[in-house]
């Protein structure tokens, strides 16, 4: 019986495994960070701080659920456009929300607002499932073994969580921050799109993840100024 299962699972265990496996979660890391600004935007559409938690780990609990479902299929999935198709259309409807959306009172832009935690987890989770049909292939190129693929998903969806709270909190800090990370699921919506037109088309990974860490970069470029609070002084009372 686990004879089936290694073999369904190309469970080859080799003395190469562990390079692979930390390729892999590197790769998970680099490529998720912006799919991590995208996540933290839409979390923060909940103003309760607790919900925006609640929401990442639920979102991100149904997102591994999606995310190993795809590995499993990415050889039938692959077969069929329509899937990148609507992967590229759902981030670039995201992109062109955050872009046209109403400024607030304070000049500043804002990404939607949710009423409910389970408004916002279905979101999250298929956000992340969009992100996932561009580094899937990429996984999958560099190992065949399934559960080395499997193996690095698991730590990248952890990875992909705390790296969501720091970018909430930082979304907080840099005044760009939040544009730049738009403008990179941008970048992986036009990509996607460009695989399905023509794969010739399609910018090599490097050039992606230079024009990533550029755009980010400027996201981190510009602190937002937060005026200190006025000092009250107090006065004390003279005994008479």
């Amino acid at each position: 019986m686990l004879d089936q299962i290694f073999d369904y699972l190309h469970f080859h265990f080799s003395v190469e495994a562990p390079i692979v496996l930390l390729i892999l979660v590197l790769l998970e890391a680099v490529l998720s960070a912006d799919n991590a600004i995208a996540l933290a935007a839409i979390a923060q559409g909940l103003e309760d701080k607790k919900l925006e938690q609640q929401a990442l780990n639920l979102g991100l609990v149904v997102a591994y659920v999606l995310r190993i479902t795809l590995l499993l299929t990415a050889t039938w999935v692959q077969n069929f456009w329509q899937f990148e198709l609507l992967g590229a259309a759902y981030l670039l409807w995201l992109v062109f929300q955050h872009f046209t959306v109403n400024e607030d009172e304070e000049n500043q832009r804002h990404g939607p607002r949710f009423s409910s935690l389970w408004q916002v987890i279905p979101v999250i989770a298929l956000t992340d499932l969009a992100f996932s049909l561009d580094s899937v292939t990429t996984a999958i190129a560099v190992s065949q073994e399934t559960w080395l693929v499997l193996t690095g998903t698991t730590i990248g969806i952890v990875t992909l969580r705390y790296m969501t709270g720091l970018f909430i909190r930082w979304l907080d800090e840099f005044e760009n921050l939040e544009d730049a990370g738009y403008v990179t699921v941008a970048l992986v919506g036009l990509r996607l799109l460009l695989k399905v037109v023509n794969d010739n088309f399609v910018p090599p990974e490097w050039a992606m993840i230079t024009a990533i860490g550029l755009v980010l970069a400027w996201g981190f470029s510009k602190r937002t100024l937060i005026q200190a609070p006025e000092e009250v002084i107090e006065k004390t009372e003279v005994p008479k």
